[in-house]
C-alpha cells in the first residue's frame, strides 16, 4: 500500500487545487480552491474558456458578478471528479467587513444551487478575522457551511469553534516558513521536522483542544511544504494537499502510522479556552506570526484577486 492509500485509511484526503484534470488521479473526497489557484489556473489554455464564458455572459453585470460566476464554474467543474464538498472563497478585500462577507457567500451559494448544486456540497472559504468568523457564525445559522481559512494561532481556531463554523484550515507551512525565515542561520531543518514542526505543532494543539472538549468544528491541515509535515498529522479530520505532494505520497511505500488521535486526546489535561472580542484582538497581538501571516495571506489573496480582475476587463 503506498503513503496515499494509506493516509486515506487514517484521515480524509482533500485535493487543494484549481485543476480540475489533476483530480481525478488522486481520488479525494473534497477540494479546496483560492484565488491564487484560480488564477493559475485560468491562464493554463484548457481553463481560460470559463473565464471567456463568465465575462461574455455576465460581463454588464460589473466585476463581482464576473468572479462569482467564475468560481463557482471552476466549483461545478471540480464536483463533477469528487464525491465530496468543493471549499470556494469570498472576496479577500471583504476579510474586515462582515455584512459584505454574508451578502458575497450567500450570493456564491444562490449560483451553485442555481446550477443544481446541493448546498451541503459547498464550503465557503472566509478569512479567519473576528469579522470573518462572526460572518460564519451567522451563515451557519442559516445552513450554509464554512471554511475558514488563513488560520494561524489557537485563539484563531478557539474562535472558530465558538461560533460553529464546520471547518478550520490550519495553515502548516506558512507557519512553517515564518519560523524557518526568523531562525535565520540558526534553523535545524532535521531537528525541526516531523512532530518538532512548528506548524505540525499548531495543528496538533488544535485538534486535541477540540476533540478534548467535542468542538464539532473540523479540522483540516493545509499549506504543506513537505510530506514530513503530512505524515506527521495523519490522523487529522482533513489534509488539503496539492497535486505535487499527493504524487509523492502515492509513489512512497514507506510506512505510515496515525498520529493523531481523538480518544488520546480525550484524556489529556487541555484547559477549556473562550474568546470575547477583545480577548482575540489580544491575543492576536500577542502572536506575532498569526498577525504577521494573516495580514500577508490576506494580500496575496487581494493580489491575485485583482490580477484575475484585471483578465475580465
Amino acid at each position: 500500500m503506498n503513503q496515499l492509500d494509506a493516509l486515506k485509511q487514517l484521515t480524509t484526503v482533500v485535493a487543494d487545487t484549481g485543476d480540475f484534470n489533476q483530480i481525478a488521479a488522486f481520488s479525494p473526497r473534497d477540494a479546496t480552491t483560492n484565488p491564487s489557484l484560480i488564477l493559475k489556473a485560468v491562464q493554463k489554455p484548457e481553463y481560460a474558456h470559463l473565464l471567456k464564458d463568465a465575462v461574455a455572459k455576465y460581463g454588464a453585470q460589473g466585476l463581482d458578478e464576473v468572479m462569482n460566476r467564475l468560481l463557482v464554474s471552476f466549483g461545478c467543474e471540480i464536483l463533477k471528479h469528487i464525491p465530496g464538498r468543493v471549499s470556494t472563497e469570498v472576496d479577500a478585500r471583504l476579510s474586515f467587513d462582515t455584512e459584505a462577507t454574508v451578502t458575497r457567500a450567500r450570493r456564491i451559494i444562490d449560483l451553485y444551487q442555481g446550477e443544481g448544486v446541493h448546498i451541503d456540497r459547498v464550503l465557503i472559504k472566509i478569512a479567519s478575522t473576528w469579522e470573518g468568523i462572526q460572518a460564519a457564525a451567522r451563515l451557519e445559522r442559516d445552513g450554509i457551511h464554512t471554511n475558514l481559512t488563513l488560520l494561524f494561532s489557537f485563539a484563531q481556531a478557539v474562535a472558530c469553534g465558538q461560533a460553529k463554523v464546520q471547518l478550520i484550515s490550519p495553515f502548516v507551512g506558512r507557519i512553517y516558513d515564518w519560523y524557518k525565515k526568523n531562525a535565520g542561520a540558526s534553523w535545524d531543518e532535521a531537528a525541526m521536522a516531523g512532530a518538532n514542526d512548528p506548524g505540525v505543532k499548531s495543528v496538533r494543539a488544535i485538534y486535541n483542544f477540540y476533540k478534548k472538549h467535542g468542538i464539532a468544528t473540523e479540522v483540516m491541515g493545509a499549506s504543506f511544504r513537505n510530506v514530513g509535515q503530512i505524515t506527521a498529522l495523519a490522523g487529522c479530520d482533513l489534509l488539503t494537499i496539492s497535486p505535487d505532494l499527493l504524487a509523492q505520497l502515492a509513489a512512497s511505500e514507506a510506512p505510515l502510522a496515525k498520529a493523531l488521535d481523538a480518544g488520546a486526546a480525550k484524556a489529556m489535561d487541555i484547559p477549556f479556552v473562550t474568546y470575547d472580542e477583545a480577548g482575540f484582538r489580544f491575543a492576536m497581538n500577542e502572536d506575532a506570526m498569526a498577525t504577521e501571516k494573516l495580514a500577508e495571506g490576506i494580500r496575496a489573496f487581494v493580489v491575485d484577486t485583482i490580477k484575475l480582475e484585471g483578465m475580465m476587463r
